[in-house]
């Protein structure tokens, strides 16, 4: 994350610069990336790239968590047929292929970074709003909110200032994990040709441009599937290690 913060800082060159006589070079002292097919410095490409990538997988969980989260809790704590008719709802959108629901959102829609966020975004307000419904249930009958319902306080008050603060460790551990699958989406996207357009470098489209010069430069689908591959990971390790702190029956911490 933070080298594709600095990308524009640190980059030798020019992400979108052409070398017409420098194609297919391999990594050397000047490119320590190479070149691809019409020139262009990987390793800048790959230092901006992540910037895209970063910014729909983060974006897109941001805006799935802010109506996800509220929807979760309203149907945990009204419960009956409001919680029925919601989680009905959200059984709808996830009875589609995730990548399928996300394409069909982008029909309508320019193709760019911002259109995919918000299509990746809609796609995973179900998945958040289940998961805070079922933490919500866990402790919507605990004894600090029925205590809360005595001092006669609204049902929005217990929503956002008894419950959610005590169920914020499955949200942070599910959040950093659907960053890491908001980031495949956003790369599948970008693969189709549906996210960030060129010239723009972007890791999903670079490794679509290097299908057909793969055996000219493999280089130009190393780089950038590494990067994707390790960031990934690296979201799902950080999600791993926010449960085992924050969850106290996987610590074994007394609450």
């Amino acid at each position: 994350m933070v080298v594709s913060v600095l990308g524009p800082y640190i980059s030798p060159f020019d992400p979108t610069a052409t070398h017409p006589t420098e194609t297919y070079l391999a990594p050397n002292a000047k490119y320590l990336f190479g070149t691809d097919h019409i020139g262009r410095d990987l390793l800048s490409r790959v230092l901006i790239g992540g910037r895209s990538t970063l910014l729909l997988g983060v974006g897109s969980t941001a805006l799935a968590m802010t109506f996800g989260v509220p929807i979760g809790l309203l149907a945990g704590i009204k419960g009956g047929y409001i919680d029925e008719a919601i989680m009905r709802v959200m059984d709808v959108i996830m009875s589609f292929p995730t990548l399928l629901l996300a394409l069909i959102l982008l029909t309508s829609l320019p193709s760019n970074v911002w259109t995919a966020m918000l299509a990746v975004g809609v796609v995973f307000i179900p998945k958040i709003s289940r998961v805070v419904r079922s933490s919500t249930l866990e402790v919507k009958n605990e004894e600090y909110v029925e205590a809360a319902r005595v001092r006669g306080e609204s049902d929005g008050y217990i929503m956002f200032y008894e419950v959610l603060p005590n169920i914020i460790p499955p949200i942070a551990v599910e959040s950093t994990i659907r960053v890491g699958y908001a980031i495949i989406i956003g790369a599948s996207l970008s693969f189709l040709g549906l996210g960030a357009q060129p010239p723009a470098p972007d890791w999903g489209y670079m490794i679509a441009q290097s299908q057909n010069h793969i055996w000219q430069t493999p280089w130009f689908l190393i780089w950038p599937a590494l990067f994707l591959g390790l960031t990934i990971f690296s979201f799902n390790v950080l999600g791993d290690g926010l449960r085992d702190e924050l969850d106290p029956k996987v610590t074994g911490d007394q609450v």
